[in-house]
């Protein structure tokens, strides 16, 4: 590990690994300071409640390595106190049902993150696998009751027309976590430079993934490849636009990848992602140091570097949580 990188903040916009001791380790090896950690997808409000009983269990008997985050003060701690911080998010809104009381009940438990949509259609909006109507009515609810909470706004797996309008409805920045570019690959998925310059230009942040279905070079991808994505969009964006969401999966088999990528009904299949296996250079969370090697050996700036694997993310974190 080298020292700019041991030295920096670093965080992950989205990890959504098989949550156990060897995991959390794993991330403790990486460095990570806090990491956007997935703990609802498909589950409705109760199971959701039980994710997250389960997931602050974790973080009590995983205490000498972890920590709940509740706001940017508490990373800045974690770094200091050598341990990685835990950000409950949401990568569907389907917990909140159709209560908008539900939102602040999950705010008052910690939930920091929620994306509106997972891929497909739902009571706030639709997403990017689907003909896309629209933020709904009561998206618009969701959206302003969330705003007033603190929750930020994800829109990663959102349709093109939801997100458009959620960015115009949000009184705070919002985000797409974990996303590629369609310009380096053509993707339901990826996000095309409008829809990234349109996001930025209204206050908003792109993490970027390097979920090998939606890179440019799929499962021959490496490192550098991530490095080249993320140098496309920072150049659209803006250098403080921009951070890492590595989507990490780790521990997880192909009946997991069945189950995020059905749909709602008789569960119809959305996608099918092939084989995944992460870049070279990157395949496990304890990798996350080789990144931070490959864009310093990109000649990437040391203010650069620690602007995009954590400073970018903290202030975002901050504007919006309000502490």
């Amino acid at each position: 590990m080298s020292a700019l990188h041991s030295q920096s903040l670093v965080i992950d916009g989205l990890i959504i690994s098989k949550w156990d001791r060897s995991v959390f380790e794993d991330m403790r090896k990486g460095g990570i300071s806090a990491a956007n950690c997935t703990v609802s997808v498909w589950e409705g409000f109760q199971a959701t409640v039980d994710n997250i009983a389960t997931m602050k269990q974790a973080i009590r008997d995983n205490s000498d390595i972890l920590t709940l985050i509740r706001t940017s003060d508490d990373i800045i701690q974690a770094k200091k106190d050598n341990k990685t911080g835990i950000i409950l998010g949401f990568q569907n809104a389907a917990a909140f049902e159709d209560n908008l009381g539900y939102i602040e009940a999950f705010a008052d438990m910690g939930v920091r993150v929620v994306q509106l949509c997972y891929n497909t259609q739902n009571l706030i909006g639709t997403g990017c696998y689907e003909r896309d109507g629209g933020l709904s009515g009561y998206g618009h609810e969701v959206v302003a009751e969330m705003n007033r909470v603190g929750i930020l706004v994800d829109l990663s797996h959102v349709g093109p027309k939801t997100s458009e309008e959620t960015i115009l409805a949000s009184k705070k920045p919002v985000t797409y976590s974990h996303c590629l570019p369609m310009g380096l690959k053509e993707h339901p998925r990826n996000k095309t430079d409008e829809q990234l310059k349109f996001i930025a230009d209204h206050g908003g942040f792109v993490g970027v993934t390097m979920f090998p279905p939606f890179l440019r070079r799929g499962t021959d991808a490496t490192v550098v490849d991530y490095v080249e994505a993320l140098d496309y969009i920072g150049d659209i964006v803006g250098w403080d636009n921009v951070g890492v969401g590595t989507d990490f999966t780790q521990g997880y088999d192909r009946p997991f990848f069945d189950w995020i990528t059905h749909d709602k009904g008789r569960h119809r299949r959305l996608t099918d992602f092939g084989t995944v296996q992460n870049p070279e250079g990157m395949r496990m969370i304890g990798d996350w140091p080789n990144l931070t090697a490959a864009m310093e050996a990109a000649g990437w700036s040391t203010d650069k570097i620690q602007k995009t694997i954590g400073g970018n993310w903290l202030r975002t974190f901050k504007t919006v949580w309000g502490a």
